[in-house]
């Protein structure tokens, strides 16, 4: 019983949302729709509509990407640029052209004499001093590679960081699957005990009818067809109140879902759990290492490991940097766009370097490097510890929770007799009041006790699938077969019927 009032606790929070949410919606045409559900298909349609799922969704994605082209880090690095340059004083190079210009006719004169009309050799060639003197083209191809030890810890992080991020999807899918079954059958329950509530409504009726007929007949004093009626009337507010209380529920169980506002959900099922036979040091040898927690844990501390290991082939291993350089220049004249189709008007000059750095600083004890792998270190040690007692509180919690099973198992067959006793007892005061040989105030005793001992006999079953969800999140297992369905043996428990 605890564990429903939780639930409905929950969802008691969460009907003012929904009454906002209503009535922000005017604008929104409301469906008016019925829906039914299992308790799978109501899984299922909380997963697909989930915002949170869905930006999980992308987290993952993003990671998963990276994952895949993690080895991109061991591409070289391709530039391509092109520069015009101005030079602001070109006098110095307008008289290198005239020197060149005049030494040239000077030669193919033969004389040297000749060297004074330099300048007018350079007009003579098509060399003018004008604004084009002044700019230079410089084109520049690149090729750089840079190679490191350090990188292929890098792309084992970007695995490990994926890893991690699908466990994370799949803690969240285990979270909202758990969440919405455990609401599903609590409003199941919830159903049980209106149904239990309509069924005293009805005999309640009943006998207000049949004291009326016996007060006509001379039968019963009048004030026992009164008590009957009034004991039926006072009934009546309490079932409409549960009604409602029950159709709010499950708008809230819709608007949870993610159902447009006004739909209206049947659902499908039975708070009949399917029992196993569990044992605490079995199921943990077995099943203790599927836990998400300690999975996710266990990849942040191989994550800091890898990353640790990055930082020290860092620092003690070198880099090295292979590059290459093509820079074609036309200079002066790059103005005079003609000239550019000539290629011996470009001088093209290249490069290849091989360089092999080593950061000697970052290997002193002090320096941040080596900070930061002590930092990462004392990481690994915190999480370690939080490893220890991860691990000791699953146990705890399997232990707890495999106690509260067998307790409700046990319950629950206890109070199947108390129903059966109570049920017998029910009948025979009834016969025994319609003889008029009791009072109404014996036969509503003996059917608030068929009542308590039906709704706690229900609770009990709810407890035991409440439990046994909690104890398949911890062990992150399915425990028991789905009904006309396939499991792996290793992820079946051995399960039995009460």
């Amino acid at each position: 019983m605890k564990r429903f009032l939780t639930v409905m606790c929950f969802l008691a929070l969460l009907l003012p949302v929904f009454a906002q949410a209503q009535a922000t919606s005017t604008k929104t045409e409301e469906k008016s729709e019925k829906v039914t559900l299992t308790v799978q298909q109501a899984v299922d349609y909380a997963i697909e509509h989930s915002r949170t799922l869905k930006s999980a969704q992308i987290d993952l994605e993003m990671k998963a990407r990276a994952s895949k082209y993690g080895w991109n880090v061991l591409l070289p690095d391709l530039t391509v640029s092109g520069t015009l340059n101005r030079t602001t004083n070109a006098d110095s190079t307008w008289s290198s052209i005239v020197s060149g210009a005049g030494m040239g006719a000077a030669a193919a004169a033969n004389d040297w004499r000749a060297y004074a009309n330099g300048e007018a050799a350079a007009k003579a060639a098509g060399m003018e001093k004008n604004e084009s003197l002044h700019w230079a083209a410089v084109g520049k191809v690149g090729v750089s590679w840079n190679l490191s030890l350090a990188m292929i810890q890098g792309i084992r992080a970007a695995k490990a960081n994926y890893e991690g991020g699908r466990i994370s999807w799949e803690q969240s899918q285990r979270e909202v699957s758990t969440q919405i079954r455990k609401l599903f059958y609590a409003l199941l329950l919830q159903q049980e005990s209106l149904k239990i509530q309509k069924t005293s409504l009805e005999n309640a009726r009943q006998r207000a009818v049949q004291a009326e007929t016996n007060y006509r007949n001379g039968l019963v004093p009048e004030i026992s067809m009164l008590s009957a009626q009034v004991t039926y009337q006072n009934e009546i507010p309490e079932v409409e109140t549960a009604e409602l209380e029950l159709e709010q529920t499950l708008d809230t169980f819709a608007f949870l879902l993610g159902y447009p506002v006004g739909t209206k959900l049947e659902l499908v099922g039975s708070i009949e759990p399917t029992y196993i036979d569990a044992n605490t040091e079995d199921l943990l040898a077995r099943y203790g290492g599927n836990n998400l927690d300690i999975q996710a844990m266990q990849s942040n501390i191989d994550l800091l490991k890898i990353q640790l290991s990055a930082n020290n082939l860092s620092t003690w291993t070198p880099a090295l940097v292979i590059s290459y350089a093509w820079q074609p220049t036309l200079a002066p004249y790059a103005l005079d766009f003609d000239k550019w189709g000539t290629g011996s008007n470009w001088k093209d000059a290249g490069s290849l370097s091989f360089t092999l750095a080593w950061n000697i600083t970052n290997m002193l004890p002090w320096s941040k490097n080596r900070q930061s792998a002590a930092d990462i270190k004392a990481n690994i040690a915190k999480l370690e510890l939080a490893m220890e007692t991860l691990l000791e509180n699953q146990k705890v919690e399997v232990r707890q929770t495999v106690d509260t099973l067998n307790q409700a198992r046990e319950q629950i067959v206890a109070m199947g007799r108390n129903v059966t006793l109570a049920q017998r007892s029910y009948d025979m005061s009834a016969r025994q009041y319609r003889n008029g040989t009791i009072e109404l105030l014996d036969l509503r005793d003996r059917e608030a006790q068929l009542n308590q001992a039906k709704l706690g006999q229900l609770s009990q079953k709810f407890n035991y699938i409440s439990a046994l969800m909690d104890l398949e999140k911890v062990l992150n297992v399915g425990l028991t077969r789905p009904a006309n369905a396939e499991a792996p043996a290793e992820n079946v428990a051995k399960t039995s019927t009460n």
